[in-house]
């Protein structure tokens, strides 16, 4: 099968479309024949471990990313397909079955085929979108949803302000609030302002000619999705209770998350987005009801793979870059 291959830390230039074999499904697994998959924050972090926050770079590179080269060897976080072959135990799909999920840690998505367990982070992709509106869903959906309602315990009538409000996370979370019937503030660039609105925000801030510190306005929660703005700068447009949400995280963040665990008043809370089968449905049910939507900014061919990463790279685009992933006859 085909695979973009990450054989070297460096550039993107470095990704090769290559030849792999194509695996089989064990017992409990699934084959699934991609159809499309998108190129994350997280794979650009797998791929370049700079990329990742710097108190992270040193522990991502010994334990997760390799030392002299890559430990992922096929990149990917996110995938929308086909059942093509299911092992001979497996219950909870059958051939034909179209689905979306992720991998989890181990990604290799990049690729025209991947085998999965059964009870993986897979579901019954949502009847109304395609297979590429479909892989620009499970990681910023699930991210979004993991700090809004399980750290932030959102509740309707609170005021949410989101900082990145224009990306694949921030995109998901303006929808998310709004489903839970928050008030909601998106702050972005002047480029992304009516997408933001037209997401469902009731406020805008273009952080190019406003920073929102200074507007004086007090907020339950402030999920800082782009690691732009810290908790000593948000504190004064916390209200009593408030929380801070940093999504990119370092030690200090770390350290903040648990000394004001222990104090009362404003506190920082975050954690590592784990994805459930079970949000899997819940999300499936959103967008299929229209409350939920992805955001595509562009599409790629997988050949053009590093392509995408580049712009991806730049930190600049609008929901989700997704690859497309044709299939021949030969597959």
């Amino acid at each position: 099968m085909k695979a973009i291959l990450n054989t070297k830390f460096g550039p993107p230039d470095l990704l090769q479309l290559g030849d792999v074999e194509k695996p089989v499904p064990k017992d409990n697994e699934v084959l699934i024949k991609i159809h499309a998959t998108t190129v994350s924050t997280g794979d650009c972090n797998a791929r370049d471990f700079t990329f990742a926050p710097k108190g992270f770079q040193l522990p991502a590179r010994l334990f997760i990313f390799g030392i002299t080269k890559p430990r992922i060897n096929i990149l990917g976080t996110e995938l929308a397909g086909e059942i093509e072959a299911v092992g001979k135990d497996v219950k909870l799909f059958k051939v034909g079955d179209q689905i979306y999920g992720t991998p989890g840690m181990g990604m290799g998505v990049h690729a025209e085929y991947k085998c999965l367990p059964e009870d993986a982070t897979l579901a019954i992709k949502p009847a109304n979108l395609s297979y590429e509106e479909a892989a620009a869903v499970p990681f910023g959906a699930h991210t979004a949803l993991f700090y809004l309602r399980d750290k932030g315990n959102i509740k309707a009538g609170q005021k949410i302000l989101i900082n990145g409000a224009s990306g694949s996370i921030g995109t998901f979370a303006v929808q998310l609030a709004k489903y839970y019937e928050a008030e909601v503030t998106g702050v972005c660039s002047t480029a992304n302002l009516e997408m933001v609105k037209s997401l469902g925000a009731d406020k805008v801030i273009d952080y190019t000619t406003q920073d929102f510190i200074k507007s004086g306005e007090t907020y339950d929660l402030i999920f800082d999705v782009v690691g732009k703005t810290s908790f000593s700068r948000c504190k004064g447009s916390l209200k009593q209770k408030g929380i801070f949400l940093p999504c990119i995280m370092d030690l200090k963040e770390l350290i903040q998350i648990l000394w004001t665990s222990m104090t009362g008043g404003k506190k920082v809370k975050g954690g590592v987005a784990i994805e459930r089968t079970e949000d899997m449905v819940f999300i499936k049910e959103l967008i299929e009801t229209g409350k939920l939507k992805p955001v595509i900014d562009r599409r790629y061919p997988l050949e053009q793979t590093a392509e995408a990463f580049k712009y991806v790279e730049k930190g600049h685009k609008k929901g989700n870059v997704v690859i497309t992933v044709e299939h021949n006859n030969k597959t």
